[in-house]
């Protein structure tokens, strides 16, 4: 088995939770298979005193399928 791991950025305005769903959501439109992922960094944008964004960096992790494109 062989596997490949992408670093992903997330953004919401409502949860550091929701952030990491967004991101991999996104790529689970291209990628299939991501089966763990590893919160590197969190950090947040704040505007008049308060949190308006929440940032995520992950890295996801998913098998490399065995087929080959001809």
């Amino acid at each position: 088995m062989v596997e490949k791991t992408i670093d992903l950025t997330g953004i919401s305005s409502n949860s550091i939770e929701d952030a990491v769903h967004i991101a991999i959501a996104r790529a689970g439109v291209t990628i299939s298979g991501i089966h763990s992922v590893h919160v590197e960094d969190v950090s947040a944008a704040i505007e008049n005193n308060r949190v308006a964004r929440w940032k995520v960096r992950i890295k996801a992790t998913f098998q490399v399928k065995d087929e080959l494109h001809e």
